[in-house]
């Protein structure tokens, strides 16, 4: 049996609000830094049902948002708290900056029957339809070639598929 040799996480308190304008003090556990912000890991006090009819007391863990559902406690230091940073950008996310979702989606149009056409899209396009399914770069060619489907130019998307479906030297042809 192997042991560790780093002391377990003694949790600090940190006032976390919740809905109805309350206010608790909890147990700060951990926080983790992601795109967004950062997460903390509080265990909220409350009570569970023990065996036969005994109430006992429990601990409720759930990550929260700071700073927006919490507040320090004044002279507790947070030094301590095991944290989780994100990694840093390589070199080529920095040089590049960040990338678009992958993938396509298809906003049909209202017409029936076949060649009723439609409008392929980038992911990330205002003009997408919210809740389409996600296309594949194959299933976007796919519908990019049926009758009456464009290439949203809006997003990119005509730019970005237009080289695959006619080839890449299309425009560069002699005459």
């Amino acid at each position: 049996m192997t042991t560790s040799s780093a002391p377990e996480p003694v949790p600090v308190p940190i006032r976390v609000l919740l809905p109805g304008d309350q206010e608790v003090v909890a147990h700060l556990w951990s926080r983790r830094q992601t795109p967004d912000g950062w997460r903390y890991e509080v265990g909220l006090p409350a009570y569970r049902n023990g065996p036969g009819d005994t109430v006992e007391p429990a601990e409720y863990r759930v990550w929260v948002r700071a700073p927006q559902q919490m507040r320090p406690v004044e002279g507790v230091s947070y030094d301590a708290v095991p944290t989780e940073y994100l990694a840093p950008p390589s070199p080529v996310q920095e040089a590049l900056g960040p990338r678009r979702p992958s993938g396509w989606v298809l906003a049909k149009a209202d017409g029936r029957g076949p060649g009723r056409g439609g409008v392929v899209h980038a992911v990330d396009c205002e003009e997408a339809p919210a809740g389409a399914p996600v296309l594949t770069l194959e299933r976007a060619l796919d519908a990019a070639e049926q009758p009456g489907v464009r290439l949203c130019s809006l997003c990119g998307a005509a730019a970005e598929l237009d080289p695959v479906l006619k080839g890449f030297d299309h425009g560069f042809e002699e005459t």
